[in-house]
């Protein structure tokens, strides 16, 4: 069986089902590694966790999203051609050939995601749209009726995750942002009885609208904010700017946002003072949970740390474990020397 050396919590985030509104599986598992090491933990109406250590003000949100892209069914036609939906963004030219999950977990129901538009030759006639693929796992209709699927259940990506031929590599479906999740939940067994009030936050339907990063800052009131979320590296590139194994990264500006001034300065004094290389982000594609959260209420003075990986939003991504822990010893020293509060 493949592993990850030296994070077996990580193999297990990256594993969990968790498509976009439908995280129990996922949530469950992080609910395990986290129960014991915070004041409090509740799971709110929308199915967020919110894990509190109390303490005088300011307030830090720390938040990672649990959700994962994937597929939901929209409609089986009578041979059995099961056509979807997508949940998040993503090329489906990447999906033909991928082996996925259909139906609930306990359905054991595996299948091929596949096109019409491949030729005798094995060529792309032309690149097929989400209507043109399909799932195909072997049943007709009225098979996969008697197996209890049918329009409204999730379609996930099935991939197994471990390490390149080299450790430092880790390779697995949703990086995004089971990174993040891993990054937290390691925050979580390591700080303890600070006085600065906490609260761990890990999110649904981020994928899908940042959904649950909205209604937790809405509830939680934070002073300032950081989301631990993963950025798509461009290092085959001649000028490249996010590399794996060359730190976390921190954004200045993604496409619906530009992250508070105040909290990227302090965070790049802290990896200074830890000889902790960092990458600094401007970008016009993406955004993440720190968006919705910034503009909570009257605001929340927000940024963006986190890891570069390659093959962002595909089957199967690849982080660098380097980034990954320095982005935990990173986190864990701005949640023990807070900056002043950041307003603008």
């Amino acid at each position: 069986m493949s592993e990850i050396k030296g994070l077996p919590l990580l193999k297990q985030l990256i594993d969990a089902y968790g498509v976009s509104g439908n995280e129990e599986e996922i949530r469950g598992l992080i609910l395990k590694n986290i129960k014991k090491y915070v004041d409090e933990v509740t799971v709110d109406n929308m199915g967020n966790i919110i894990a509190h250590n109390k303490g005088t003000q300011p307030a830090l949100m720390l938040a990672a999203h649990m959700d994962e892209i994937g597929l939901m069914i929209k409609k089986i036609d009578n041979s059995g051609r099961i056509f979807c939906s997508s949940i998040g963004g993503f090329d489906p030219t990447i999906l033909i050939g991928q082996r996925v999950h259909v139906g609930p977990k306990g359905s054991h129901l595996h299948g091929v995601i596949t096109t019409d538009k491949i030729s005798t030759d094995l060529e792309l006639i032309e690149k097929p749209t989400l209507e043109d693929i399909y799932v195909d796992t072997g049943l007709n209709k009225a098979e996969l009726s008697k197996r209890g699927i049918g329009i409204g259940c999730y379609v996930s990506l099935e991939t197994k995750s471990g390490n390149l031929g080299s450790e430092d590599y880790i390779q697995g479906k949703a990086l995004d942002d089971r990174i993040g999740c891993y990054i937290l939940v390691e925050l979580v067994k390591q700080i303890q009885h600070l006085k600065n009030e906490l609260y761990f936050v890990f999110t649904v339907q981020e994928e899908v609208g940042l959904y649950g990063a909205k209604t937790t800052a809405y509830e939680i009131s934070p002073d300032w904010a950081i989301a631990v979320d993963v950025t798509n590296a461009d290092d085959r590139t001649d000028e490249s700017s996010k590399n794996l194994g060359m730190g976390p990264t921190i954004t200045i500006k993604d496409a619906d946002m530009i992250a508070n001034k105040c909290v990227n300065e302090h965070i790049v004094k802290l990896s200074n003072k830890l000889k902790i290389p960092v990458q600094l982000e401007v970008s016009d594609i993406g955004t993440t949970d720190a968006f919705n959260i910034s503009l909570s209420k009257g605001g929340v003075p927000s940024t963006v740390v986190g890891v570069a990986i390659r093959n962002i939003h595909t089957p199967v991504g690849i982080a660098h474990k380097d980034d990954i822990l320095n982005c935990v010893k990173l986190l864990k020293e701005l949640i023990k020397n807070p900056p002043k509060i950041c307003h603008i």
